[in-house]
């Protein structure tokens, strides 16, 4: 039976960084990364951007090649599957493996993707975006598609629907709300990123219920609508969320119902065992408190990096201000702070110019800035928002004063 003093459940961002950071930090003991994958750890985003578009190969989105892994003493376990854990014996099951002894146990597993529960839900031709072999997958029958639906107006549907269209795909985006980027921006970015996508010809559809999924010689052939039309498709991506993968630790008596719960240092309720990244329900100091999970490689890096100084015993608590990008044709997003719960919104710039940022506030309180091919705002206002600085919404609006002159001001 293998004992590994640092045992670190999922292969994606922040369990390759907990174990880099580890080593950073002259962690001298055991570690290993278990992975249900069978590749070594690589980079998420460019799943639905440059890797499906064919613009950058695997080797390109590796977080590390294989030797220096192997030069830092980091095991990686691909093909294991963590099926349930031993809290009092300190033993991970995995699956047709047996089992794995823990020192101290980072759970990094993230998610998976949210599927449809329609009727024809499991034909073939559906894909989600969540891994390689997911976009392996839609990449090999390509050749064979002229017609796509994407289910979901979130930043996974828009982005393959950039990449579709660069194609020359023709692709139908069935949003449920009555606007895309519902759940994580103001109406400004969506209006705007809508009118983009439909200017490049992607059909948009808001309030758009989805009532099953036909099929033909038992393959899908496109998308019934709640009111009857039928939505053309040899092909359809779904994206409409992840369920955290915390089944074994809540299992095992972990507290927590949306992903698992944690401390500020990234503590679950079980000894020796932490939680970081997409599945850790966490109390966010940039949303007031709230208690939420965030999606982010930045969430899931700076947790990482929290964990590995508290384990080598410089006990560092998660505080970080969160970040987000999202490329889409020649638009770079970069999004700083949670905009959630914000009561204002101010328009610094002309959307029309395609450069423009949306600033959040809430209570006065600079929160968020979504930044469209703007960094020179991404990178002055992240200090605003770690400030909280209550800034004019005039003053905020005036494009001719840059952001860094107000950070005094706040």
């Amino acid at each position: 039976m293998a004992r590994y003093d640092v045992l670190i459940v999922g292969g994606g961002h922040g369990g390759a960084q907990a174990a880099l950071a580890l080593r950073q930090h002259k962690f001298a003991g055991s570690i290993a990364i278990v992975t249900d994958e069978p590749e070594l750890p690589y980079e998420r985003p460019p799943l639905s951007k440059e890797y499906f578009a064919g613009e950058k190969p695997f080797e390109r989105i590796m977080i590390r090649p294989a030797a220096f892994w192997a030069e830092r003493g980091i095991d990686i376990l691909v093909n294991h599957a963590a099926e349930n854990i031993d809290v009092p014996a300190k033993k991970v099951q995995i699956l047709g493996q047996g089992s794995m002894e823990y020192h101290h146990l980072i759970w990094a597993a993230g998610g998976r993707p949210r599927r449809l529960s329609c009727p024809g839900s499991d034909l073939a031709g559906v894909h989600v975006v969540r891994n390689k072999s997911d976009v392996d997958g839609m990449i090999a029958a390509l050749d064979q598609v002229a017609d796509v639906a994407i289910i979901g107006g979130g930043y996974i549907g828009l982005e393959a629907a950039a990449v579709l269209r660069k194609l020359g795909k023709n692709v139908t985006l069935l949003e449920a709300q009555d606007r895309v980027l519902a759940r994580v921006a103001g109406p400004e970015l969506s209006h705007f990123y809508a009118a983009e996508h439909r200017a490049r010809g992607v059909d948009l559809r808001m309030g758009a219920s989805v009532a099953a999924l036909t099929e033909k010689s038992g393959w899908m052939s496109g998308v019934q609508l709640s009111d009857g039309e039928v939505v053309p498709a040899q092909m359809i991506i779904v994206g409409i969320g992840i369920i955290p993968a915390t089944g074994p630790l809540l299992d095992a008596g972990a507290a927590g119902e949306n992903g698992v719960d944690v401390d500020g240092h990234c503590r679950t309720s079980l000894p020796d065992i932490f939680a970081i990244g997409d599945c850790a329900a966490h109390a966010n100091g940039f949303a007031g408190g709230a208690v939420m999970r965030v999606e982010s490689v930045q969430n899931a890096n700076d947790m990482a990096n929290a964990v590995a100084r508290t384990i080598c015993g410089q006990e560092t608590a998660y505080h970080a201000v969160p970040w987000f990008w999202s490329n889409q044709y020649d638009l770079k997003l970069q999004t700083v702070g949670l905009s959630a719960g914000y009561d204002s919104t101010v328009l610094r710039g002309d959307p029309a110019a395609r450069s423009f940022s949306v600033v959040y506030l809430r209570g006065g309180k600079v929160i968020a800035l979504d930044c469209v091919n703007n960094v020179r705002d991404y990178a002055q206002g992240r200090k605003l928002v770690e400030a909280g600085s209550i800034i004019a919404p005039q003053l905020l609006a005036d494009t001719a004063r840059p952001l860094k002159e107000m950070i005094a001001a706040g």
